[in-house]
């Protein structure tokens, strides 16, 4: 029993002691809480309301793909995956046989036309000096037949005289009538025009134009300057106008399709700068850029399925919209990135003066290319050639 007292007595200071440490303890855990809770509201008020990220983010380009316009058998390939290619670099190029017999085919039909034309005002010509030649035996028969009205008032000659005088003025007037409608026929084959602006020429030269085409198209040129990607053409191929064959990345057009959350867009404008890192190269490496523009609609609105919502069934999901940012070019080409990689944008949302959605039309092409003109150009010159080649000492113009 002593023994049992003497614990309890022990034991009266440290129970009496324990409310005021309690209090302490929760007096530091409610300031601990407090604290913490002022730190996140300044994070979120001071920085984490103004920035949206999303690791839901990829590289993308321009995919050009190199198809064909013509049939063709594939006989040498110029480039390979993964090689560098320059704008005008010749790629593939189809067994040219062919289209060089139509190309001459072309050329022998434009030379043979042009001549053709050249006859069509020298009919002119022609049917000139028979209309002057027949007004001439017109008027030598009006001659006559007046000479012999005169002759026949004073009896010097017979009336059946004077009546064969009358029917050669006739007959001669008709001929007369009938080569001057022969004159206006020629004459409106070759009217107000010039031999290389003769529609027979200008059709002549059309299909020139279209021959030159096709056998310029037998050989596939890089109408860009980037990289050989999905190479799938070999040798001997047979292949038909529209076949993917190979494409070319040019890896300086890079930009990334980030895909926000709808709940993210709020405070999103066109202009923004945004920070991307690239796992590829980890946050060691940074590149800055800025939004291009907003998705005029979610991932799942242009989706080949669409969801279907108007179902019993239906749960809420929140959707994601595609946002296009433009990265600097000069990071690029330091760093230079692939087209699918996946990154992490963190977008500044301080500067919201920029719209949501664009406010004009584009002012110029945002792609482009002038290889093929360079093919009609070749074409111009060799029928503007042809048509001076076959036309020489012809008339220039029909004089009226």
């Amino acid at each position: 029993m002593a023994t049992a007292e003497t614990n309890n007595t022990s034991q009266q200071p440290a129970d009496t002691s324990n409310p005021g440490k309690r209090r302490f303890m929760l007096l530091v855990l409610a300031l601990i809480v407090i604290l913490g809770a002022l730190g996140v509201w300044g994070w979120y008020e001071f920085y984490g309301r103004w920035g949206e990220s999303t690791d839901d983010a990829y590289v993308n380009g321009n995919v050009v793909e190199i198809t064909p316009l013509v049939t063709g058998t594939v006989v040498s390939i110029g480039a390979d995956d993964g090689d560098l290619v320059h704008e005008g670099q010749v790629l593939i190029n189809f067994d040219p046989n062919d289209a060089a017999v139509g190309l001459q085919s072309a050329q022998a039909n434009l030379a043979r036309t042009v001549r053709q034309v050249r006859g069509l005002y020298s009919n002119v010509d022609g049917m000139k000096a028979q209309v002057n030649a027949q007004r001439a035996e017109v008027q030598t028969a009006q001659d006559n037949y007046n000479r012999r009205k005169n002759l026949a008032q004073g009896g010097a000659i017979s009336l059946e005289e004077l009546s064969h005088a009358r029917d050669s003025l006739t007959s001669a007037n008709n001929a007369l009538a009938n080569l001057e409608q022969q004159l206006k026929t020629t004459n409106a084959l070759v009217d107000d025009t010039v031999i290389s602006s003769h529609p027979d020429v200008q059709a002549a030269a059309a299909q020139l134009r279209q021959a030159y085409l096709t056998n310029a198209r037998s050989t596939l040129i890089a109408p860009v300057t980037g990289y050989v990607a999905k190479r799938t053409v070999q040798l001997g191929q047979r292949v038909q106008p529209g076949t993917a064959l190979m494409a070319v990345i040019p890896l300086d057009q890079l930009w990334i399709d980030a895909n926000f959350k709808e709940t993210q867009l709020r405070q999103m404008r066109i202009g923004q700068p945004v920070e991307i890192e690239a796992d590829i190269y980890g946050s060691d490496v940074k590149f800055s850029g800025s939004i291009d523009s907003l998705g005029a609609g979610t991932g799942s609105a242009f989706a080949l399925l669409p969801a279907q919502n108007a179902t019993g069934n239906w749960i809420k999901i929140v959707q994601r919209v595609p946002v296009r940012i433009h990265i600097n070019a000069e990071e690029l080409a330091k760093n230079p990135l692939r087209v699918g990689l996946s990154t992490v944008v963190n977008v500044n949302l301080h500067d919201q003066s920029g719209p949501v959605l664009a406010q004009q039309a584009p002012q110029k092409a945002s792609f482009s290319t002038n290889v093929y003109d360079r093919q009609l150009a070749e074409a111009d010159a060799m029928i503007t050639q042809l048509i001076h080649d076959n036309s020489l000492a012809a008339p220039k113009a029909v004089q009226r």
